[in-house]
């Protein structure tokens, strides 16, 4: 799949979150663990205003915050806390396809980076789709939005 990659400044979007550290092969077992534990928190606690599902990648070390969108700042139950993705300059793409190909947007992303003289200012994260049940017949469909926070001045490297 192409990826089309675009430069968008984004707000700062609010979350409520648990925090994980993973290795590559556990994130396809976390983040939808944590996905589920932040929503039943959510929905027990009748939080109004809660969105799509978020995995924010804080570093190299996969330390990361997965949630969900809210619309007003969450304070906090248990495991869960409130958080917001990084306001900014970023590159982003969106994928169409499996999670297992998630990997592609993201290279992607530090391709066109590359290509173009931009950096990459550490966080990333992934804004996934609502669940469609076709999705389940036709993996093609899922979508994820993926952004890269870019230095703050969108300098070359």
């Amino acid at each position: 799949m192409e990826h089309v990659v675009r430069l968008e400044q984004v707000s700062s979007q609010l979350l409520a979150v648990v925090r994980r550290r993973a290795g590559v092969r556990e994130l396809s077992k976390i983040v939808p663990e944590a996905c589920g534990i932040v929503w039943n928190v959510v929905r027990a606690q009748r939080v109004a205003g809660a969105g799509r599902h978020v995995a924010v990648y804080l570093d190299d070390q996969i330390n990361l915050e997965v949630g969900v969108e809210v619309s007003t700042p969450f304070a906090g139950h248990g495991e869960v806390i409130g958080s917001a993705t990084p306001p900014g300059l970023t590159a982003t793409t969106t994928h169409y396809g499996p999670y297992q190909r998630l990997h592609e947007a993201h290279e992607a992303i530090r391709q066109w980076c590359a290509s173009n003289g931009y950096r990459p200012a550490g966080p990333n994260w992934e804004m996934y789709g609502h669940w469609k049940d076709e999705w389940n017949n036709d993996p093609t469909q899922i979508v994820t939005d993926v952004f890269y926070l870019l230095v703050a001045d969108g300098s070359s490297s």
